[in-house]
C-alpha cells in the first residue's frame, strides 16, 4: 500500500505565504455564548519528539545578554533578516520575549488573540531521558511515582472516565497519525481500541481494504490463556474493521480548505481537519514532528539560524497554520483546541556541536478560537543555568498536567471527578481541578461549573435502572431492582481508573465486597446490552 496516499495532496503554495489571506477574515469571530452543548469539541496535540529547545523558541528579552553568553553561537540575533520577532512590547519586562524567526504564522495567531504562550512548563523532578519522560507525559505522572498507572495513559483513562458512552460506538474516540507505534497515552486502563492509528494508510479507501482481507472467525474460543489472546485478536479486528468505515466515510465526505506545504506534519494536520470536516466524531488527535532532539547541527554556524531547529519550526509554523486557516475557513474552529509538546526542554548552555543537550523545562503553545490569548508564566531564570547543576532550567512554573486539566475541565466539560480518574498530583496531594491555569480559555467559552459532567457520575437522560444500597457501604452492596431476574456483570474502578473488584451477581442479593480501602469508586452494571455506572463510598 503507498504511504498516506490519503494525505499527499497537491499543496500550491506555501502556508505562511498565504497566511493573512486565509485566515484573517475567518479568525475575525465575534465570541459567543457557548452552552452545556459541548459535544462537538474536540483536542488536537502535537507531539514535539526529541526535546524542543524553548530558548531559541522563545527567546527572554530582558536577559538577552546572559542568553547571548550561554549561546554565543547559537544565539537568534537581535537585528538582521535572521533577527527574532518581537512579541508583544505591551507585556510585562519579565514576560518579553522574541519569536524565532521561523514563526510568523504564531506570531499572527498571537495578534489575532488565538494563541496563548505557557512558560516553564514540566513536572515534579523531570527525568532527562526520552523515553522514560515520553512514558511521564503519556501516563499522566511526574518524576516522583507512577501512582497514576504505569501501563495505562492519561487520555485512555479520561476516555473510559468522561467518554465511556462513546466506546462502544462505530467511531474510534481517538486518532493517531505520525508514527506507526501507537502512543501509550491511549492505553485504557480497562478498555483497548480507543484510538486507532491511521499511520500509512489510506483513508479514503481504509474500510475497503481492511474488509476485503476476508476469513473468519474460528467458531471455538478455547478456555486457556492462548483463547484469551485469540479473542482479543479478533475484537481488535472487528473493532479496527468498525472503525476504518468511520475513517473512510469521514475523509470521503470531508474536504479542505486551505492550502498546505507538502510536509509530513502539514499532511497530518491535513488529514486531521478532513476528518472533523467530514464529522468523524473522535474526540482526541494525536500528530507528531519528530526530530527535536538537537544535539548537533542545531544551527548551521555562528549568527546563521539556517539548521534543523529553524527546518522543524518552519514545519510546525506553517502546518499550524495552514490547519488553522482550514477549519476557520470551514467554520469549526470553535470545536477545536490544539497544543503542542515536547517530553522535555535543552539546557541553557550550547553544547560546543552546534547543538544543546537534554535539559527539563520547555514553552507549551495552546492554540484556538477559543484560547484567551497572552502570555502564562515569565522567562525563566538564566541565572540559575550554572556549572554547579550543569547549566539545566530547573524551575517549572507549570505542570504539565495543570494546562490539560484545564483543558479537560474548562474547555471540554469534565468534572472533578472525571480529572481525578484520568491523573492526579500525588507528589502534592492535590487535584488538577484545584490548580487550573487562569486565562487559558476565553470566558465565553468557558464551561460553567454546572455544565461539568462524568458520564460514570451523570445522570443519564433517563433514570436509571439500578439502585445501590446501602451507599456509603462497609462490607456489602446490593444492586437493586425488584422488576429485573437475570443475572448482571460488575466492574468497580477507583479512582485512577484501575479496576478493585468485579463479578457476576444476581440483582438483589449482597455482594461482598471488603477487599477495597475506604474512598470513593465507580461501579459499572453490564445487562442486557447495556451499561449504568454509579458512584459508591467504602467507608468504615
Amino acid at each position: 500500500m503507498k504511504r498516506r496516499n490519503f494525505i499527499k495532496l497537491t499543496a500550491t503554495a506555501s502556508a505562511i505565504g498565504l497566511l493573512p489571506n486565509q485566515i484573517s477574515n475567518a479568525l475575525d469571530l465575534g465570541e459567543k455564548f457557548i452552552s452545556c452543548d459541548i459535544s462537538n469539541r474536540k483536542l488536537v496535540l502535537i507531539f514535539l519528539g526529541g526535546g524542543n529547545d524553548g530558548l531559541n523558541t522563545i527567546i527572554p528579552l530582558n536577559q538577552y545578554d546572559l542568553y547571548s553568553n550561554l549561546r554565543p553561537t547559537l544565539k537568534v540575533p537581535e537585528t538582521g533578516s535572521s533577527s527574532y520577532i518581537n512579541l508583544d512590547a505591551s507585556l510585562d519586562d519579565e514576560q518579553l520575549v522574541g519569536l524565532h524567526p521561523s514563526l510568523s504564522g504564531f506570531k499572527y495567531l498571537y495578534d489575532s488573540g488565538f494563541l496563548r504562550i505557557l512558560q516553564g512548563v514540566g513536572y515534579p523532578s523531570q527525568n532527562k531521558s526520552h523515553f522514560a519522560s515520553t512514558d511521564v507525559y503519556n501516563t499522566g505522572n511526574d518524576g516522583n511515582s507512577w501512582l497514576n498507572g504505569g501501563n495505562s495513559g492519561w487520555i485512555g483513562r479520561f476516555i473510559e472516565s468522561y467518554y465511556y458512552d462513546l466506546v462502544e460506538q462505530s467511531f474510534p474516540i481517538g486518532v493517531e497519525i505520525g508514527s506507526k507505534t501507537s502512543s501509550l497515552g491511549f492505553h485504557g486502563a480497562q478498555e483497548h481500541g480507543l484510538s486507532l492509528n491511521i499511520e500509512g494508510q489510506d483513508a479514503s479507501g481504509f474500510y475497503s481494504v481492511l474488509s476485503g482481507l476476508g476469513g473468519e472467525a474460528p467458531l471455538f474460543i478455547p478456555n486457556s490463556h492462548y483463547g484469551e489472546e485469540l479473542q482479543y485478536i479478533i475484537d481488535n479486528d472487528q473493532t479496527t474493521t468498525i472503525y476504518s468505515e468511520a475513517i473512510s466515510n469521514a475523509f470521503n465526505n470531508g474536504s479542505n480548505n486551505a492550502s498546505y506545504e507538502d510536509s509530513d506534519l502539514s499532511n497530518q494536520l491535513k488529514t486531521v481537519a478532513r476528518l472533523i470536516s467530514g464529522g468523524l466524531q473522535s474526540k482526541v488527535y494525536l500528530v507528531k514532528l519528530n526530530g527535536f532532539d538537537t544535539h548537533n547541527s542545531q544551527v548551521q554556524g555562528q549568527n546563521d539560524i539556517q539548521g534543523d531547529h529553524n527546518d522543524l519550526l518552519t514545519e510546525l509554523n506553517n502546518a499550524v497554520a495552514s490547519f488553522m486557516g482550514d477549519i476557520s475557513n470551514q467554520g469549526f474552529q470553535d470545536d477545536v483546541v490544539g497544543l503542542t509538546f515536547s517530553e522535555f526542554g535543552r539546557k541553557a548552555k550550547e553544547n560546543g556541536n552546534l547543538g544543546t543537550d537534554h535539559g527539563e523545562i520547555a514553552p507549551m503553545f495552546v492554540f484556538g478560537s477559543a484560547i484567551e490569548g497572552g502570555v502564562s508564566g515569565t522567562n525563566p531564570d538564566l541565572s540559575e543555568a550554572t556549572s554547579e547543576n550543569n547549566f539545566q532550567l530547573e524551575t517549572f512554573q507549570y505542570d504539565y498536567r495543570q494546562t490539560l486539566g484545564t483543558l479537560l475541565q474548562d474547555y471540554l466539560g469534565a468534572d472533578d471527578n472525571a480529572i481525578d480518574s484520568t491523573f492526579f498530583n500525588h507528589t502534592s496531594n492535590e487535584s488538577f481541578a484545584d490548580n487550573k491555569i487562569n486565562d487559558l480559555i476565553k470566558p465565553d467559552f468557558s464551561v460553567s461549573e454546572n455544565c461539568y459532567s462524568n458520564t460514570l457520575t451523570s445522570p443519564s437522560s433517563r433514570e436509571n435502572y439500578f439502585k445501590i444500597s446501602p451507599n456509603p457501604f462497609q462490607t456489602e452492596i446490593k444492586i437493586i431492582n425488584p422488576d429485573y431476574d437475570n443475572d448482571i456483570s460488575f466492574k468497580i474502578f477507583d479512582l485512577n481508573g484501575r479496576l478493585v473488584n468485579s463479578g457476576i451477581s444476581a440483582v438483589n442479593k449482597s455482594i461482598k465486597i471488603d477487599n477495597i480501602m475506604n474512598g470513593i469508586y465507580f461501579i459499572k452494571i453490564k445487562f442486557d446490552n447495556r451499561v449504568e455506572s454509579h458512584r459508591i463510598i467504602k467507608s468504615s
